[in-house]
C-alpha cells in the first residue's frame, strides 16, 4: 500500500469494527487490534501490506485497569518508510499471544523479553525462556506491583561479591565527592 489511509480503510473493510485506529502522530498511525484477530492482522501486514521489518515489540501495565496490559508492536515499511504501531489490549487472566516469530524473526528475542519482564505469553514460540533473569526467577520485575527495591530470592550474589570500585566502569564517567554520598557501590571505605 502507498498510503496509510488507504491501508486502513483496506483493514477496516477486511476486519469490520475491529480495529481501532488513532490519531496519526509524526506520520505514523497506531491502531488497536483486539487479541482475536491480532495473528491475522500481523500476517496481514507482513505478506500483503509490505511491513517487512519489526523494530520492536514493547509492553505496557495498566496496573488496576482491565485489560491490564498491552503489548506493542512497531513494523515498518523499508519500501515506503512508513511506521505502523499495533497494539494489543490482553487481560492478566489469559496474558497469552500468538507468536510473530514465523512473520519476523526478530520477535524471537523481542517476545522472550516481554514474557522475562512483563510474564506475558507467546503461544507458539520456539524457545520462550528467560532471557534477562535467570532461570527459576519467580517474579516479573516491570510489572508494577513489582517493589522499586526488588525483592528478596535465594539467588547467591555471585556477580557482586563485593563493591565494585567507582572507577573505571562502563557507565561511571567521573567519581566527584558527591557520588560518594549517593552512589551505593561506594560505601565500602575498604575499596580502592
Amino acid at each position: 500500500m502507498s498510503d496509510l489511509s488507504e491501508l486502513t480503510k483496506a483493514m477496516k473493510e477486511k476486519f469490520p469494527r475491529k480495529i481501532k485506529v488513532h490519531p496519526e502522530f509524526r506520520e505514523e498511525m497506531s491502531w488497536t487490534v483486539p487479541k482475536d484477530i491480532f495473528l491475522e492482522v500481523m500476517k496481514t501486514l507482513k505478506a500483503e501490506s509490505g511491513f517487512d521489518m519489526l523494530l520492536d515489540i514493547c509492553s505496557i501495565d495498566n496496573y488496576g485497569e482491565d485489560p491490564r496490559f498491552e503489548v506493542v508492536y512497531e513494523l515498518c515499511c523499508l519500501e515506503t518508510q512508513q511506521h505502523l504501531r499495533v497494539k494489543v489490549p490482553i487481560s492478566e487472566d489469559d496474558a497469552v499471544l500468538p507468536t510473530v516469530v514465523g512473520e519476523w524473526k526478530t520477535a524471537n528475542w523481542h517476545e522472550r523479553e516481554v514474557y522475562d519482564m512483563m510474564g506475558i505469553k507467546f503461544q507458539g514460540h520456539p524457545d520462550l525462556r528467560r532471557i534477562l533473569m535467570w532461570d527459576g526467577y519467580p517474579f516479573f520485575p516491570l510489572r508494577k506491583e513489582f517493589p522499586l527495591e526488588g525483592k528478596e530470592t535465594d539467588m547467591p550474589d555471585i556477580a557482586f561479591s563485593r563493591p565494585a570500585p567507582l572507577e573505571g566502569g562502563p557507565f561511571v564517567t567521573s567519581s566527584a565527592d558527591l557520588t560518594k554520598d549517593r552512589e551505593p557501590r561506594s560505601k565500602a571505605p575498604d575499596i580502592q
